[in-house]
């Protein structure tokens, strides 16, 4: 599970210097109208033609092989868009996804505020660090999905329970992620922040410390994200409504159409909501 953590870190920090590279390279040289608030900063023609020929070429293969397959073990392309069609006109999508949401919204809040706050915190203290490291090592590899009985004895099952199960995966890649960018930062700057007068821990902090590790801890912020939306189906496990939900249940009747549509589902909306915050890191972190 570390593993996969630090992959998923390292996977976003590596996607963010390419893009860097990118603009270093001269690729992304600035147009005028174009800059940290034009969202064409980062269009690329040529990557976009090859991401649409990858998809083609992906739904073409997916489309060959169910052409060999029963249905109730790989429907084809067109099976799929018809279920999603059917689901989205029932209302049906909708409604789960808006369930869904409703708990994965504060499971990512809460998950990731502790896990920055705590990652600043422990960094910045040895004392804090020493106290603690011995239980963060010890829990850090539980799983979410082992803490489902917890939810339920301690929140019901309830969306309370399955933003719980979130709230811990977002709250390790966020603690991890600003952990390690709060220790890198050169002993160097804070001597250029108290030579400027910032004496007390607080303006420390708050001057130099979390702007000089903003982009890793924006990253492990992005990572988490993902995150939370993967485990959305495990946090629905134990019954809660939403898309994990109505996953598990065409699982168990065979309906492999209706699981490859709520899964879609979840891919458009991680989607959307990467873009959305990889535009917003852009700009927040347009100083660098």
């Amino acid at each position: 599970m570390a593993t996969d953590v630090t992959q998923e870190i390292e996977h976003s920090r590596d996607d963010g210097k390419g893009t860097e590279h990118s603009k270093n390279s001269g690729q992304g040289v600035e147009l005028p109208g174009q800059g940290a608030d034009s969202p064409l900063v980062d269009v690329d023609p040529r990557r976009t033609l090859f991401g649409i020929g990858g998809i083609v070429g992906f739904v073409a293969l997916w489309w060959l092989i169910s052409l060999f397959q029963p249905e109730y073990v790989l429907p084809s392309p067109f099976v799929v868009a018809e279920t999603f069609a059917t689901e989205a006109a029932s209302g049906e999508l909708t409604a789960a996804l808006g369930q869904s949401v409703r708990h994965w919204i504060p499971g990512t809040v809460i998950g990731t505020g502790l896990g920055v706050a705590i990652g600043i915190a422990l960094a910045w203290s040895s004392l804090a660090d020493d106290i603690s490291s011995p239980v963060v090592r010890v829990l850090r590899p539980v799983p979410p999905l082992a803490l489902v009985g917890f939810a339920i004895a301690w929140f019901g099952i309830n969306h309370a329970g399955a933003a719980f199960i979130i709230a811990v995966g977002a709250f390790w890649i966020n603690f991890y992620a600003t952990y390690g960018a709060v220790e890198g930062v050169s002993e160097e700057l804070l001597d250029v922040g108290r030579s400027l007068g910032l004496e007390r821990d607080v303006g420390l902090i708050r001057s130099i410390v979390v702007p000089a590790a903003s982009p890793e801890i924006m990253t492990g912020i992005r990572t988490g994200i993902g995150r939370s939306w993967m485990l959305v189906v495990a946090a629905e496990i134990f019954g809660v409504p939403g898309i994990g939900r109505e996953i598990l249940r065409a699982s168990n009747n065979l309906q492999v159409d209706v699981v490859i549509t709520y899964i879609l589902v979840l891919s458009i909306m991680f989607l959307i909501v990467d873009t959305a915050f990889r535009a917003t890191q852009q700009r927040l972190l347009a100083w660098r």
